[in-house]
């Protein structure tokens, strides 16, 4: 099961990021859990979406226990940094095109209230969380984002953009700017427009009352299939987490993971 959920190229990109296991100065103590098991443990909560309580005794460590490891790796940034790896891991293999990216979003309903939530405009004001995603070409996510259900979605495109890290290329230097974006109508506003050509990047935004609904798939299909990707990993379902860090990590795992299996295909 180990194995399986954390193969040996993930663990070896994983190596490099995670930090090192504090020590007891007066020695003594339980010994433990190593790593791997428990970053097997946080993939299967993020994949099955069950409780930490309800984490199998198989892993070895026990759910307060993965959990918490959990706490310590997302106040490190261990996650966002395994997300960066992954990303300039495919850069530098020349799987990653930039020539056409695509920007949407997917709401979810929030079980409690609390960092990142808001009203939900679409859901009867039920409180929830909005994931912000920017793929490239392929529809491999380069950056994304968690907001509260009521932010406008024109609001998070500029700092999605700003995220989009400089990754490694197969040639020259790195590079982070995407060559076109595509969005719908909800993208359609000037400061948007007048943004993206300052940055020389080429706006494929729908024209509100002007351009059809129904041509939007033809180039931005991939975003929603990227979003269809992310319902594979049931913790994403629902937000059960208070903190805002603890569903945005879970939101980074997935798409570090998403962007690994192109590179054990």
């Amino acid at each position: 099961m180990v194995e399986r959920l954390v193969p040996d190229e993930l663990w070896e990109l994983f190596q490099r990021v995670v930090p090192p296991a504090p020590t007891r100065p007066q020695g003594g103590g339980r010994r433990r859990h190593g790593d791997r098991e428990v970053l097997a443990a946080i993939v299967f909560v993020a994949t099955s979406g069950c409780t930490w309580a309800q984490l199998p005794p198989c892993f070895g460590p026990s759910g307060p226990t993965a959990h918490r490891r959990f706490a310590e790796w997302t106040a490190a940034r261990v996650w966002a940094k395994l997300y960066r790896l992954v990303l300039d891991e495919l850069g530098a293999r020349g799987e990653l095109d930039r020539s056409r990216c695509a920007v949407d979003s997917v709401n979810m309903r929030a079980t409690k209230k609390g960092d990142l939530t808001g009203p939900n405009p679409v859901d009867r004001g039920k409180f929830g969380s909005k994931i912000h995603l920017l793929t490239e070409r392929t529809g491999l996510p380069l950056s994304l984002a968690i907001s509260g259900a009521n932010l406008h979605d024109s609001q998070a495109l500029i700092p999605l953009v700003e995220a989009i890290p400089p990754i490694r290329s197969r040639r020259g230097p790195r590079r982070r700017r995407p060559g076109k974006l595509h969005g719908d109508k909800a993208y359609d506003h000037r400061f948007i427009r007048s943004y993206l050509r300052r940055r020389q990047i080429v706006p494929r935004i729908a024209r509100r009352g002007i351009e059809s609904s129904t041509r939007l798939g033809r180039h931005r299909w991939v975003i929603e299939r990227t979003v269809a990707w992310l319902g594979g990993f049931r913790r994403l379902h629902r937000r059960y987490e208070r903190k805002g860090a603890h569903f945005a990590a879970f939101a980074t795992i997935a798409a570090a993971l998403i962007c690994h299996r192109r590179i054990t295909k």
